[in-house]
């Protein structure tokens, strides 16, 4: 209806085209209404059932575009759930894992800290021992060296003080001692 109106208005503005005084010409003006409506009736009833059709259609089509949009969006979500579940699980795993590594690692390294502690307790035991053996060996050949040393003097000692007839008092005086204690 708008439309008819808005074209009334435009046929009524057009009133000096013609160059004289004439009023409006309603007869051509209905005619043309007429003519209007009859071509209007016709499009609406050649295309009306394909243009509801066709909007029927879109409308259905649309609808299950939406349905499956939906139906994609809901699988969509439910993937992103459980992806995000699995990536929640495996951070939380990587976290004890870390944990574990960082236990272990503090774990090995009391380990290592008390093999070095034994073994270095181990070395200051057998250094102390050697050190010990060392200062028995050194002492003995200290011994050994004075002994003979003092040997060699009482030797050096008798052979210069003692005369020929000392010496034989002497042997017989060890002679005796041995046959005497046998």
């Amino acid at each position: 209806m708008p439309c008819i109106l808005w074209f009334t208005a435009a046929y009524a503005s057009g009133g000096g085209e013609t160059g004289g005084q004439e009023g409006p010409n309603w007869s051509n003006f209905f005619w043309r209404s007429i003519n209007f409506l009859v071509l209007g009736g016709a499009l609406y009833w050649l295309l009306a059932k394909k243009a509801k059709a066709f909007f029927t259609g879109r409308r259905d089509g649309i609808r299950s575009a939406l349905a499956e949009a939906e139906i994609a969006r809901e699988a969509e979500e439910k993937k992103f759930r459980e992806y995000s579940a699995k990536l929640d699980k495996a951070t939380e795993e990587i976290e004890q894992i870390g944990e574990m590594i960082r236990s272990q690692g503090l774990s090995e390294k009391e380990r290592i800290i008390g093999e070095a502690r034994k073994a270095a307790e181990k070395m200051k035991e057998d250094t102390h021992t050697r050190i010990e053996q060392e200062f028995a060996k050194a002492s003995q050949q200290l011994r050994s060296e004075a002994v003979r040393l003092s040997a060699q003097m009482a030797e050096e000692l008798l052979q210069r003080h003692i005369q020929a007839a000392d010496h034989e008092a002497m042997v017989e005086d060890y002679i005796a001692k041995v046959v005497n204690k046998n």
